[in-house]
């Protein structure tokens, strides 16, 4: 799915909602190209479903406006702005069965009955229940129900598919399958999509563009390789998953080649690029290591850092190993099938690409 079209499909401008003088959403703008999935990502009450309702028509912005093809949908009720709406409870009919729920859309625009048939089939097939439209939705199990939901949306070819939480409900397993199906769909339809979730591995599995929220502003957007590797900031970094954040001071290096960071695990090199032009003259920062870049480093190659190692556990696939370096205990993520020193064991280490980022000094984390 691409994002090259001039003009944007959506246009969210400068929109803000509050509730009881509280804002849910304080002054979001960004556009949606025709079909892009963007995920909006950010923790519980950082604004994600208020947003999406604004969008879907479900509330009405107290500033700002939302567009489609150029055109405010200030006036459009929302059964009348062709999108299609996914929520987490899923919302089926209990009294009707899966074509009942499936069809319930194609039957609000009037279509013909043959035409509901057939649409419904389609939607079935699309979600991997071709077969299923007799049976009654209460016996189905959680992974089914959520196709059923899914294909509801999707039935009446919505020009903008919203997906609130849509696999929070199911366990981690179901829930990766599921992902995995749901992008292969959305690809296949070139559908353009919003999917809100707090789930960063959803968000980037799926997603061509992240906006990360934080009390309802935009803390960051951008390709999710591109923010994991660059967050803009602390709050960013830490929801994220980032763990090895330093406090530290940037030097000059050698000669005129980029900078030095003065931490608790020593003095860590940096390209000129690694530090925004606004950081480089700031008394205090915070340094951020990538563990999945902290590698062991071979017989043969320099070491970038050295230390002892404290603590190390096999989570599936990846080896999560504890390094204490200098006064700093870092996190670095290996193949689990890599054999692994022992505890109190001498570990040198070497930083792979994109492997450390400079980011402003924070009081305020995940909480503020």
């Amino acid at each position: 799915m691409s994002a090259t079209h001039v003009t944007p499909a959506l246009e969210v401008v400068n929109v803000s909602k509050a509730f009881g003088g509280a804002p849910a959403v304080d002054g979001v703008s960004f556009t949606l190209a025709a079909g892009e999935v963007l995920a909006l990502l950010g923790p519980s009450g950082s604004g994600k479903s208020t947003l999406l309702g604004l969008i879907a028509g479900l509330e009405a912005p107290d500033t700002g406006e939302v567009r489609w093809a150029g055109k405010s949908l200030a006036d459009v009720p929302i059964h009348a702005r062709g999108f299609g709406l996914m929520f987490q409870d899923y919302a089926l009919f209990p009294h009707k069965d899966v074509a009942g729920n499936v069809g319930f859309g194609l039957r609000m625009r009037g279509q013909a009955p043959a035409a509901v048939a057939a649409g419904v089939r389609d939607a079935l097939a699309l979600v991997g229940l071709r077969g299923f439209e007799r049976r009654d939705v209460n016996t189905l199990s959680g992974g089914e129900q959520q196709r059923v939901a899914l294909a509801r949306a999707l039935a009446p070819r919505p020009q903008l598919l919203l997906l609130d939480e849509p696999l929070g409900a199911l366990d981690r397993a179901l829930r990766e399958r599921l992902l995995e199906e749901l992008g292969g769909i959305l690809r296949q339809l070139s559908q353009t999509t919003i999917y809100v979730t707090h789930d960063q591995e959803e968000a980037f599995a799926l997603a061509d563009r992240v906006l990360i929220l934080r009390q309802g502003r935009v803390a960051q957007a951008g390709a999710p390789a591109e923010v994991y590797a660059r967050p803009a900031s602390r709050f960013v970094a830490e929801f994220l998953g980032w763990r090895n954040l330093l406090p530290a001071r940037l030097a000059r290096g050698q000669g005129a080649e980029g900078w030095v960071a003065l931490t608790d695990a020593g003095q860590l090199r940096l390209a000129a690029e690694d530090v925004p032009p606004g950081l480089a003259g700031a008394p205090a920062v915070t340094l951020g290591v990538r563990a999945e870049a902290l590698q062991p480093a071979r017989p043969d190659e320099p070491a970038d850092l050295e230390g002892t190692l404290v603590e190390q556990a096999l989570r599936g696939s990846r080896r999560r190993v504890t390094v204490r370096v200098g006064r700093a205990d870092l996190l670095a993520l290996w193949d689990g099938a890599q054999p692994a020193p022992a505890l109190g064991a001498p570990v040198r280490l070497r930083l792979g690409p994109r492997a450390l980022t400079v980011l402003p000094e924070e009081m305020d984390r995940l909480h503020g």
